[in-house]
């Protein structure tokens, strides 16, 4: 390739040295499964059909010419044959299975079904007295035996039920197990005939598969390995080793997926490439034999294959790792792309519910990037000056992001802007994590003093891919919101096929160097010297969490706020207050000890001076108080208990405790959730901008309480209590008379927050009304026109699962 050639072009010679016969047999059987499934049985039956016809008559001309096509055409024609039969007749026999009928009815069964993976946790924020966590978990299983009602329901399908963490997490690939629940039509292009709603722990469970209590018994010991390092990178680890996201922190997620970093938990090709090589190395230093080599690297493959689970990324990387281990043995070089194509293939043949899972998508793209395009381009820069291994670090991601960025863009609706930096400065440490944990996973139930060493050494390397996803999801505009569905990456796709076509032009090339000098002129300078948030003189900031509170109180000093409430699990409010340039909390106060109002406390340290941690006379739910004790504990903070009437001063803030006037008797066990919202602390804080009442999620007889004891309520800004639930009484609202007020809610919640009544009272009262989930972080601020309200407008999605 000549090195002066721009990284984008992809003619015919830029192709030359890959083998891409197989590549329309792979496509015709990956395509057509796909088509089938969205639009039915028959349209699979034509493509697969004309794959044939095509390459009949592509093959007679080929015999003609001697052409090297005609392994390939063979291939074509086989791949159709199994298309438009077994693929096909697979899809019709799930559109008119007898039990997609009775989920459709929404009727109750009875099923006896056999577990194909692994249960995937379905985590959820804290809410009330819920602590956050899984509560729910997701099994894919195939159906033995069905009951609904007294009839025998004729199915064979696949089914995915929906049950309690509770009993339903240890079950593995391979187990029987009977499960009782009510039926839902299942969704998406899949192979999927219902979604049961399990009720009840499981039944007539059967034995779980040797191979797969052993692979359960390796990661378990790999996670207790885990426990002697921090919270977050013991959550990590397994997941980078072997997929195990269970105890995975949902703020470390979250980072990932913003950084556009979540592919390093997703077990793919780089996992298998990783520990293959690493055998292979070892046993070549060894001066061991090719043949030797690859069967080594197949038991090992095969092992971690196991060890993973059988997800499909994780069955195609495997597929494709056994077909290059192949060629390694019979001495064959450059096999990479015909192997991703056997691969593909032949996993879409046997299981047609893979051409529409977005894992598979992923991992086959971002494997054809590496192989197709990443090379050329590094090429090209080696060419320009660049050391080679930087080149190769650079383009790398830069190829991954490329051609997986149109179906993340449709999948997510959002694209990571800082995937590439994020992966660069990632890269270095992936694989002594890997190998270090595998090796501890291996040598850890043999050998225990040796697998924690092991897992200590992958420390280092996890806590910096978290300081990496972390920094890199703080960045502005690090996430940008982007259509969804196929639109959306369709549009992903025409945008960059638009842009590598401009790259080849050079007067192209030039406008956008000059557009990007213009942007980076402009808009960082805007973004970092005169940020548009947080707004100058902010008095209080409603910090949009999701479905809790949280509000930050400023001081009359630079940095430094108290906060009130932490929302209902680590990161939002973290990431609140590092947009407010908050570094140094004197005081944090807990309104009551609901989860949705505690479960951010422990990312409040995080890189700041805490002063106090404050809260009422109630002390439920038990596990929160503890929770709270614990945490303060092992950080050294003071734990305090407000009373009515006490007063706390800082430079142009005050807080007076107004509440709560009655404390109820009953015992902890005995408190409901309207006990504990009516004990919340409710606080009078004075601010530049006036004065702000904030009252935790009192309710009906807490507000009278307040009323009757002529406790002094009027104040300027409201927070409104409970979310803007419906036991907000008008009198009360009316004693408050407030010009602003702020409700703290999360996007798509199912509770009713913020009802319209309590709402439209406001209005009556003459209060400018600011949501969480619509105006994102709202700020109250005075200016020379009086009280405002400023919102940042970039409101926190519903709750990922």
């Amino acid at each position: 390739m000549n090195p002066s050639a721009d990284p984008s072009e992809v003619d015919t010679a830029s192709w030359r040295g890959q083998d891409l016969r197989l590549i329309p047999a792979a496509m015709t059987a990956w395509l057509g499964t796909l088509s089938g499934l969205l639009g039915g049985w028959w349209i699979t039956m034509l493509c697969g059909a004309a794959a044939v016809v095509l390459a009949i008559a592509a093959g007679v001309r080929a015999r003609r010419t001697a052409s090297r096509w005609v392994a390939g055409l063979g291939a074509l024609a086989v791949l159709g044959v199994l298309t438009a039969g077994p693929v096909a007749l697979r899809i019709r026999a799930a559109e008119h299975d007898d039990l997609r009928a009775a989920a459709a009815r929404g009727s109750d069964v009875t099923a006896r079904v056999v577990v194909t993976e692994r249960p995937r946790p379905v985590r959820g924020a804290g809410y009330a007295d819920r602590r956050a966590g899984t509560r729910l978990v997701v099994i894919a299983a195939t159906v033995d035996t069905a009951v609904t009602g007294e009839r025998v329901v004729d199915s064979a399908g696949r089914i995915l039920l929906l049950a309690p963490a509770e009993g339903w997490t240890g079950l593995l690939p391979g187990q029987q197990v009977t499960a009782s629940g009510r039926l839902a039509p299942s969704k998406g292009a899949e192979l999927t005939v219902a979604v049961l709603s399990v009720r009840g722990p499981p039944s007539a469970l059967g034995p779980e598969p040797w191979w797969q209590r052993a692979a359960e018994s390796l990661r378990a010991g790999l996670r207790e390995l885990c426990a002697v390092l921090p919270e977050e990178q013991a959550g990590l680890v397994p997941g980078l080793v072997v997929g195990d996201t269970s105890t995975l922190s949902p703020r470390v997620e979250r980072e990932f997926t913003d950084s556009g970093m979540s592919h390093l938990m997703a077990v793919s090709g780089g996992n298998v490439a990783i520990v293959c090589g690493s055998i292979l190395l070892l046993l070549r230093v060894l001066r061991v034999g090719p043949r030797t080599s690859a069967a080594a690297a197949a038991a090992g493959l095969a092992g971690f294959v196991v060890l993973a689970g059988p997800a499909p990324s994780v069955l195609r990387a495997g597929v494709m790792g056994a077909v290059g281990l192949l060629a390694l043995a019979l001495g064959r070089r450059g096999s990479a792309l015909p192997a991703l194509a056997f691969a593909v293939a032949g996993l879409v043949v046997a299981d047609p519910a893979m051409a529409a899972d977005f894992g598979f998508a992923l991992s086959v793209l971002a494997t054809a990037g590496l192989v197709l395009l990443a090379p050329r381009w590094a090429e090209w820069l080696v060419g320009r000056g660049v050391p080679a291994g930087y080149a190769e670090g650079l383009t790398i991601p830069l190829a991954a992001f490329v051609v997986t960025t149109p179906v993340i863009a449709g999948m997510a609706g959002s694209v990571s802007l800082v995937s590439v930096v994020t992966n660069v400065l990632a890269a270095p440490v992936v694989a002594p994590a890997t190998v270090f944990g595998v090796l501890a996973t291996v040598v850890g139930p043999w050998w225990p003093s040796a697998g924690t060493l092991l897992v200590r050494l992958t420390e280092p390397e996890a806590s910096w891919l978290i300081t990496v996803a972390r920094h890199g999801a703080r960045a502005p505009g690090a996430v940008l919101d982007w259509p969804d569905g196929w639109w959306g990456g369709l549009l992903a796709a025409g945008s960059l096929v638009v842009l590598l076509v401009a790259i080849r032009l050079r007067h192209a090339r030039i406008l956008l160097a000059v557009a990007l000098a213009a942007g980076l002129l402009v808009f960082v300078p805007v973004r970092v010297l005169a940020p548009a948030w947080p707004p100058a003189s902010w008095s209080a900031v409603a910090c949009d969490v999701g479905q809790g509170d949280a509000v930050a109180l400023a001081t009359g000093e630079q940095g430094r706020a108290v906060l009130v409430d932490t929302g209902p699990e680590p990161g939002p409010v973290d990431e609140c207050l590092s947009r407010l340039g908050v570094d140094r909390v004197p005081l944090i106060v807990l309104s009551h000890l609901h989860a949705d109002h505690i479960g951010g406390l422990e990312s409040v340290f995080e890189g700041r001076s805490v002063g106090a941690v404050a809260v009422g006379p109630g002390r439920a739910p038990a596990w929160a108080w503890q929770q709270v004790a614990d945490e303060t504990a092992r950080r050294g903070i003071p734990l305090l208990e407000l009373e009515i009437g006490q007063r706390l001063d800082w430079p142009r803030l005050s807080l007076d405790v107004l509440g709560p006037r009655y404390v109820t008797s009953r015992s902890v066990r005995e408190q409901d959730g309207t006990v504990i919202n009516n004990g919340s602390v409710v606080l009078r804080a004075g601010t530049p901008a006036g004065r702000v009442l904030l009252t935790g999620d009192i309710e009906l007889s807490a507000q009278t309480d307040l009323m009757a004891e002529g406790a002094e309520l009027r104040a300027e800004i409201l927070k409104v209590p409970h979310h803007g639930s419906r036991y907000t009484a008008p009198d009360f609202l009316n004693a408050v008379a407030p010009r602003a007020a702020l409700v703290s809610v999360g996007a798509g919640n199912t509770y009713g927050h913020p009802n319209k009544s309590t709402l439209d009272n406001l209005v009556a009262v003459g209060a400018s009304v600011a949501r969480t989930d619509t105006d994102g972080d709202t700020a109250v601020v005075a200016d020379a026109r009086g009280l405002a309200l400023v919102r940042r407008g970039e409101p926190r999605g519903p709750p990922r699962s």
